[in-house]
């Protein structure tokens, strides 16, 4: 599971299923995981590529050689609703809803948007789905909350913890289903 880079909006912007661009640095960061990809696959082949629908997705995945990854809406970062590309320490003037949501973000969810148990039920379905085939080796371009919730899915790490498990933008996760 391979998280996109770093996005080109202004630090503390709420843009969940936003289709942003990418930072400048796109380049360089799409190179070194491009390197650090192939140097975990040793030239094995993979049986198929999965990508968020999102751009900032799709264009590493076209960077790393995957030019026409298999897109799946379950694959899109956690949808921010209302809140969607406004700033956080805006949003408190404007909706104090997400006063109670910053103490239960795991259950509420943002204002005409998702909690988190709906983004993990969402990934969970795309997961069990894939268990399904016969694919041994597969990579998926992804979010971060979408690589958080495949950690929780693989037991890589507990619910309870699982946001300090957050995978850095370009990073990359391996799980086995």
């Amino acid at each position: 599971m391979i998280r996109h880079t770093s996005v080109g909006v202004p630090k503390g912007t709420c843009y969940g299923w936003t289709d942003v661009p990418v930072a400048d640095t796109f380049e360089q960061e799409a190179a070194e995981t491009k390197r650090n990809l192939e140097s975990m696959l040793d030239d094995n082949k993979l049986d198929i590529v999965f990508s968020s629908p999102l751009t900032r997705a799709r264009k590493l995945a076209a960077f790393c050689g995957y030019d026409n990854p298999v897109t799946d809406d379950r694959l899109k970062e956690m949808n921010m609703g209302d809140w969607e590309m406004m700033r956080y320490d805006d949003i408190e003037s404007k909706d104090p809803a997400i006063l109670k949501w910053y103490n239960d973000y795991m259950n509420l969810a943002a204002t005409n948007g998702e909690s988190y148990r709906m983004l993990y039920q969402r990934v969970a379905n795309f997961l069990d789905e894939l268990r399904q085939h016969d694919y041994q080796r597969v990579a998926i371009f992804a979010h971060g909350g979408v690589l958080i919730c495949a950690g929780v899915y693989a037991r890589l790490f507990p619910e309870d913890d699982c946001f300090s498990h957050l995978t850095p933008y370009g990073g990359i996760q391996v799980i086995e289903l």
